[in-house]
């Protein structure tokens, strides 16, 4: 008989909750994408300066136009690397912007929705749900940029 004192807000509220458990997902599974790319191009810098750094020991006197020409080449890649890198730093601190206005507005819309939801049975899930998806985004960023880097390569990887 405990079906029957389901109402429709209580089914409205648990898809909510759902949908919000989703958004989580979807936003985890993000970062996770930007933190593999992120380690992806830290490795290839790292493998590049690790390949300029021996033709760079090599004396001037003792280099070849093609050694020359191939520290020019792994300068402009090394450079286009960075740049590539600092664009997606740049994405995940846009996209952390953009889901803290999405959190503010969802949690907007269920205090107008439900009201009376804070002393309601199910609340406190919600508030934890969105204060972990905040969570699971805050240690990502603050470890964007060169700490990160630092973190998946060791200190062998600084950027110029």
């Amino acid at each position: 008989m405990a079906d029957s004192t389901v109402t429709i807000e209580d089914i409205e509220g648990e898809l909510f909750r759902i949908e919000r458990i989703r958004d989580i997902l979807v936003r985890r599974e993000s970062e996770l994408r930007f933190m593999m790319d992120d380690i992806q191009l830290c490795k290839e810098i790292t493998r590049l300066k690790e390949e300029l750094q021996k033709l760079v020991i090599v004396p001037d006197k003792d280099k070849s136009n093609e050694d020359r020409d191939r520290e020019e080449e792994l300068l402009i890649q090394i450079n286009k690397l960075v740049e590539t890198r600092d664009f997606l730093v740049d994405d995940v601190e846009f996209e952390r912007l953009r889901e803290r206005e999405e959190d503010r507005e969802m949690a907007a819309f269920l205090q107008s929705r439900f009201p009376k939801a804070p002393a309601a049975k199910g609340a406190l899930p919600d508030k934890k749900v969105a204060s972990k998806s905040q969570q699971t985004s805050a240690p990502f960023i603050s470890k964007s940029g060169l700490a990160l880097l630092k973190d998946c390569c060791g200190f062998t990887c600084s950027i110029m």
